[in-house]
């Protein structure tokens, strides 16, 4: 397993890390706490040590979980929870957006709660989870350097979603150089990303990338097949079906970055993604040991060809010559989508 550096923070993660949205939550499917627990201790066994959890997921019941897997290695893992979406006060409706509270009132008192469920005096990253532009206002970057000065977190970070085309929060994050920038990027969902990055180029910002569902909700790793019938309330089952038969189509012309024997499609996908510089860290959605085994070898597989990258851009500029909706147009951004629309933008995807 490789490593590298969140911004200039000094705070270190795996290049392979766990996204903790899987415990505490049934929207992967049920599992135990004991299972959790497993999982958890298990990936630290193959090499991870960055691991991402949030208040909201489980309302408390992931940062349990980390809290306690990860006690006894405590001094060896990188933690990062995220905070702003107020479960204290609201129920929740399915798989529905919580109200969010973004004052440094709340949030202050947030991340203690948060401490107090990791068992934790201090976190290593920060995330606002789903912040709008508007509500990171100067009160609240202090309140993130008051919460660094008095030894509570490490490093900042922004969480983007629930749909990934808030390109005005990620560009506003960058400028101010968050530590990291957490984002939905993968080979067949790249607009944002590339937008990050000539963001990132073009301000010299140190901000890390963070891409989580480099997979695309498991078409890339061939979770889900034109055969899969996905369980009532699995979270994959959101994206429409025109998006999978399409994902399908341009699965096939990924096969080249397959290597048997030495890389999968599965890790190939997130091989692509740390080709990118300012790409720190990568969170696929671990449901299985197996999953672990393989994705988090993937720091270490062949890495990707000057040739493998552009084959990629080729198609991927080209639509993969695919001339049909995919279904997944005109998903919301944070400003009405004027920020997609001048950004050329035009298909969008939640997480």
């Amino acid at each position: 397993m490789q490593h590298s550096e969140l911004g200039e923070s000094g705070v270190e993660v795996s290049e392979v890390g766990f996204g903790a949205w899987t415990v505490g939550t049934d929207w992967w499917g049920d599992r135990s706490e004991d299972d959790a627990i497993e999982m958890l201790q298990y990936a630290v066994e193959q090499g991870i040590t960055y691991f991402d959890t949030g208040d909201v997921y489980g309302h408390g019941h992931s940062e349990e979980l980390v809290g306690q897997a990860l006690a006894e290695v405590r001094d060896e893992v990188t933690i990062a929870t995220k905070v702003g979406y107020d479960f204290y006060n609201n129920p929740q409706a399915g798989h529905g957006e919580l109200p969010k509270e973004m004052n440094p009132e709340y949030l202050r008192e947030a991340v203690e709660k948060s401490l107090d469920r990791l068992e934790m005096d201090s976190v290593d990253v920060l995330q606002l989870h789903n912040a709008d532009v508007d509500e990171i206002t100067p009160d609240v970057l202090e309140l993130l350097d008051e919460l660094e000065e008095e030894g509570k977190i490490d490093a900042t970070g922004l969480a983007l979603g629930p749909s990934i085309g808030w390109l005005a929060e990620g560009d506003l994050a960058i400028e101010e150089e968050f530590d990291s920038v957490q984002l939905v990027w993968n080979v067949l969902e790249q607009e944002v990303g590339n937008h990050f990055l000539e963001t990132i180029e073009r301000t010299g910002s140190s901000t890390s990338l963070i891409p989580r569902v480099p997979h695309s909700s498991g078409i890339l790793n061939e979770q889900v097949t034109p055969e899969t019938e996905l369980e009532e309330g699995d979270h994959r089952g959101f994206r429409p079906d025109e998006w999978y038969e399409t994902g399908w189509e341009k699965l096939e012309q990924l096969r080249f970055l397959e290597r048997d024997g030495e890389r999968t499609m599965g890790q190939a996908s997130i091989a692509w993604l740390l080709s990118h510089d300012p790409v720190a860290t990568v969170t696929p959605t671990f449901r299985t040991k197996a999953d672990i085994d393989e994705w988090a070898a993937a720091s270490d597989v062949p890495k990707l060809s000057d040739e493998e990258m552009d084959r990629v851009a080729d198609l991927y500029a080209n639509d993969f010559g695919i001339d049909r909706d995919d279904g997944m147009d005109a998903l919301r951004s944070s400003v009405d989508g004027e920020d997609i629309e001048s950004a050329g933008l035009d298909k969008l995807a939640a997480d």
